[in-house]
């Protein structure tokens, strides 16, 4: 079959690889659509925990074998220790995650446990489907920070992540949302979204602030742009860098708090949000295509926001 294959430091190569062998407990799902995700790209260009050969892809829908539409959930926990047992899946220790550990949805079948399938509910399209990962972790994201209605919430980036916090809020009733990005189309994508709000940087003062970028800067920026009390929800990756102020963390009693994947309840929410929203800022391509789209935005390319591959 065809996939899309990370072969080495900065390279992905469309291939003709072996056919998936499921296990026992597992099931084949015929991949319908892919998500291509920021940390991908930063793990091709930046190579760390993914080791090539490996078929990635952790945002992902399909079919299965018997033709039932499916979303899949990726992390695969333990499901037996400590950390399970409080409900907290996306950090457990043994974690697992499809399109990282395992091969994933950039090709056209992948093998993966019936227990991560979540079933596609009637009326929501595959666009939709493709995206309910990344929604995901922004509604784990807004219960981090305690689902504040009326809130002046602030988001850093206007990537995928980013746009999903934004839509998350206005969902979830935020009093005013802002967004910055340096991009101006994807500023443009966020107004259209309905950002009170499209800026380069934050400049006010809110009661939380989403760092959807994870860079030394960014982290300085949520903080010192949080109102005394106020909460920062981290879930970039960009940089292992922390970069903030702590005397001010302190005498501002602020709060800042990482923000990993999702909870299973997360994921369902998603699945129930994102078929109502304005997917404009979603393309998709033929998984043929994969390589020149994947290449493109992992150099820098800013559009499309969201890339889904189609095999």
């Amino acid at each position: 079959m065809k996939a899309l294959v990370f072969t080495g430091p900065g390279t992905v190569e469309m291939r003709e690889v072996p056919e998936p062998e499921p296990g026992p407990g597992d099931v084949l799902v015929h991949v319908v659509t892919s998500g291509i995700c920021g940390s991908e790209l930063h793990g091709v260009k930046t190579p760390g925990f993914r080791v090539p050969p490996l078929v990635m892809g952790h945002e992902f829908a399909g079919r299965t074998d018997e033709g039932r539409p499916v979303i899949v959930n990726p992390i695969l926990s333990c499901g037996e220790c400590d950390v399970c047992a409080l409900g907290l899946r996306n950090v457990c220790r043994k974690r697992r995650i499809v399109g990282v550990h395992t091969p994933g949805g950039f090709a056209e079948r992948v093998a993966v446990p019936e227990s991560a399938l979540v079933a596609l509910p009637e009326g929501l399209d595959w666009t939709a489907a493709g995206v309910v990962e990344p929604v995901a972790n922004a509604v784990h994201a807004w219960a981090l920070a305690g689902t504040p209605k009326g809130a002046r919430v602030g988001v850093i980036g206007a990537g995928a992540i980013g746009l999903a916090c934004l839509q998350v809020a206005v969902s979830g009733g935020a009093g005013r949302v802002e967004i910055a990005d340096r991009s101006d189309s994807r500023r443009a994508v966020a107004a259209g979204l309905g950002a009170d709000a499209a800026v380069a940087e934050l400049t006010g003062e809110y009661d939380v602030v989403f760092d959807a970028v994870g860079a030394a800067a960014t982290h300085e920026q949520s903080l010192a742009r949080l109102r005394p009390g106020g909460i920062a929800v981290w879930l970039g990756l960009a940089d292992p860098v922390s970069g903030f102020d702590a005397a001010d963390l302190v005498r501002g009693e602020k709060r800042v708090t990482g923000s990993f994947a999702y909870r299973d309840a997360d994921f369902a929410e998603a699945v129930e949000l994102v078929g109502g929203w304005d997917l404009s800022w979603v393309s998709t391509f033929p998984l043929a295509e994969g390589a020149e789209v994947f290449t493109a935005l992992m150099n820098g390319r800013a559009t499309p926001v969201k890339a889904l591959l189609a095999p």
